[in-house]
């Protein structure tokens, strides 16, 4: 594929226009997203290496790294959950 000064300045152009767009996109979360509790970032942390788990068991055909990965992943979203409501009490909501 043959790039023209054309195409290659719209390439710029859309990376820059990307970037610009993350970092407004970051500075609205900034002001509008209360700081998480610790339960809420743990069981986020958990549910994210849960599904990467699970994912590398379905490419390697692994089931027993299939299923640990899927307990990970649910035992994630569940603490996340009761960091949810954690927060949801001290707020008063």
């Amino acid at each position: 594929m043959k790039l023209t000064n054309m195409k290659l300045s719209g390439l710029v152009a859309a990376i820059v226009l990307t970037i610009c767009s993350f970092g407004v996109y970051a500075e609205e979360s900034l002001e509008v997203t209360p700081p998480m509790n610790e339960d809420q970032v743990e069981g986020r942390v958990d549910e994210a290496q849960g599904k990467v788990k699970e994912a590398t068991g379905v490419i390697l055909d692994d089931k027993k790294m299939q299923v640990e990965g899927n307990i990970q992943k649910n035992v994630g979203k569940a603490q996340k959950g009761y960091g949810d409501i954690k927060k949801d009490i001290k707020e008063g909501k």
